[in-house]
């Protein structure tokens, strides 16, 4: 309390701008310090900004150094105190505090109620969590730092909240592996786009950016991710109250604009074509759309700036055909009976890869990535999706010694057939992957995760309805040993080949061994083709009166059943095989 003091009689005496106050709440006195700008005008938004346990409203303010955005942006920012320097993060108390904060601040500054706006750092976070919850109608926005609910987040709130949540990878008090599973509960709720838009480096090397949104009432999930950062607020090259308040004034409990959301496809669709022209195929884009204070004039449609159709009706879509190779901004614009315009996109790349493809681009912990599937025997998983602490998922390995920094993680948890395995571009997923005739080379960089003895994984060549058209079984050399944390080494880069005889669309499985908790990690898949097919020999043979063998330009075998179906299998000296199985 004698800092407190201390603080608020400095305060006075160095800024008439700074006040200390307090307000009686169930019968106890609480206080607060508030900045107010001169000439501040009628009708300014308030930021309420909430500190950390055993921290003050004075310490608060001097971490958050908000005072130069407000007098230029004219905004009311207050510091309150919660009782033994912690917040009520499950019931009302500090609720009817926030409550009656903003009637104080409205009455005394002419406050706009509709343009109220809340922060809290740590604890403070945390709080405004639970603020999103009950409090959804008297805030505009939210913004918690280095906090969240870690017993498990709720998401209940009367209504989608537009959230930037900021938080450091080194955060050693609240650990930044709760906040994908936070961010994707919140997502989920708001009816946001599963799949974020990242920038990376988004000021700094160091800094990512990630928003999903437009989700419905056009509001945004962002996530800041400070790379190193520990449990503070950050003041170099992002500042944490200038993101804060460039998010927040966007947003007001009194809706003007329309809002509009693409509802399918989802964000981020890839189509990647080997040895060919690209073959997309047709795609509708669908959208709905409203306006809070009117109506809906029309929604258009838009690949980049070029206009492709445009609607006065509901349902409102789209069809899109023959796109070209590169990556296409879709986007749908509503316009309402006012002139008032909202926007939604999505992207859909479309490539056609020359050399080596990487497809294992993991940059999410605790996901399933854009594009692929995993299956243990009980759970199927699509991504993007995220928030899990358990299963299938990508990890983020710290080990001082590790072979790779990003993995892939699955198992078999009933020991079946096949039934533990990780796909790429499987059906209803965001990627399609068409292949012409042609030889390719397949890359790829696994281990097992809890292994010790070792545990043999297949890689396969399936058409999308599940033909396999060539197989290759090896053991990996390298086990994580059941912790992210661990050194592991031993993973090296191997390949192998195989051809493709028909034009069509395939998917590749990394399936585990058919035992219990079999498992596998994938650190690195690239795929490339080499060239066309050679031409096929035939060349009789007597080492087996079940087959006729044929030999490639190549000198590969291959022989032929009765039944047509082409087979090839080799044992290699390692005690791996490989297989092939074409279709004639």
């Amino acid at each position: 309390m004698k800092r407190l003091l201390y603080s608020v009689v400095f305060l006075l005496m160095t800024t008439t701008a700074v006040k200390a106050d307090d307000i009686v709440v169930d019968n106890i006195n609480r206080n607060y310090i508030v900045y107010a700008p001169k000439d501040l005008g009628a009708k300014r938004p308030l930021l309420i900004s909430c500190h950390g346990m055993n921290q003050d409203a004075g310490y608060q303010r001097d971490m958050l150094k908000i005072e130069a955005i407000a007098d230029t942006a004219k905004f009311v920012t207050v510091f309150p105190n919660g009782i033994d320097r912690g917040w009520d993060i499950g019931g009302d108390r500090d609720l009817r505090y926030m409550q009656a904060l903003i009637d104080k601040m409205v009455e005394r500054y002419d406050i706009d109620p509709n343009r109220v706006y809340i922060s809290g750092f740590s604890m403070g976070g945390m709080f405004t969590y639970h603020c999103m919850n009950r409090m959804a109608d008297k805030f505009a926005a939210f913004a918690p730092i280095s906090g969240y609910p870690m017993g498990g987040g709720n998401y209940t709130s009367s209504r989608p909240v537009p959230i930037i949540h900021t938080h450091g990878t080194g955060d050693d008090v609240v650990g930044f592996g709760g906040v994908s599973g936070t961010m994707a509960g919140w997502v989920k709720r708001n009816g946001c786009p599963t799949t974020a838009k990242v920038v990376k480096p988004y000021r700094a090397n160091h800094i990512t950016k990630h928003t999903w949104g437009p989700g419905e009432n056009g509001v945004e999930v962002v996530l800041l991710e400070l790379e190193g950062k520990g449990h503070w607020i950050s003041n170099d090259i992002v500042f944490t109250g200038e993101e804060i308040w460039n998010f927040c004034k966007r947003y007001s409990l009194v809706l003007k604009d329309p809002s509009v959301r693409i509802t399918s496809p989802n964000d981020g669709l890839s189509y990647l074509t080997f040895g060919g022209a690209s073959e997309v195929p047709a795609i509708t884009v669908k959208a709905t759309a409203s306006d809070p204070d009117g109506e809906v004039k029309s929604v258009a449609f838009y690949d980049g700036d070029v206009l492709l159709a445009e609607q006065t009706k509901a349902p409102y879509s789209c069809v899109i055909d023959n796109l070209s190779k590169g990556t296409h901004r879709i986007r749908a614009v509503a316009t309402d009976d006012e002139g008032r315009t909202g926007s939604s996109e999505i992207t859909v790349n479309v490539d056609e890869p020359t050399g080596n493809y990487v497809f294992t681009k993991f940059l999410t912990e605790g996901s399933v990535p854009e594009g692929w599937t995993t299956y243990d025997g009980n759970e199927k998983r699509t991504g993007f999706s995220s928030g899990y602490g358990s299963g299938s998922r990508v990890f983020k390995f710290t080990g001082a010694k590790r072979d790779f920094d990003w993995g892939l993680y699955t198992r078999n948890t009933t020991g079946g057939k096949k039934a533990g395995y990780a796909r790429f571009a499987d059906k209803g997923t965001s990627a399609t992957l068409m292949m012409y005739p042609g030889n390719y080379q397949m890359y790829y960089r696994i281990s097992n995760w809890n292994q010790p003895n070792f545990s043999p994984v297949t890689i396969a060549i399936e058409t999308i309805d599940g033909k396999e058209v060539y197989s290759y079984t090896f053991t990996p050399t390298s086990n994580v040993g059941n912790s992210a944390a661990n050194e592991f080494s031993g993973t090296t880069l191997k390949s192998f080949t195989f051809d493709v005889n028909d034009k069509g669309q395939y998917v590749i499985t990394f399936y585990t061994a058919d035992a219990p908790w079999a498992d596998l990690v994938i650190g690195q898949a690239a795929l490339r083709r080499k060239g066309n097919v050679s031409a096929i020999e035939n060349v009789a043979s007597s080492e087996s009166p079940k087959y006729t063998y044929y030999y490639n330009m190549s000198g590969q075998r291959i022989a032929s059943d009765a039944k047509g179906l082409q087979i090839e299998k080799r044992v290699m000296s390692d005690g791996s095989s490989q297989s092939r199985k074409i279709l004639k």
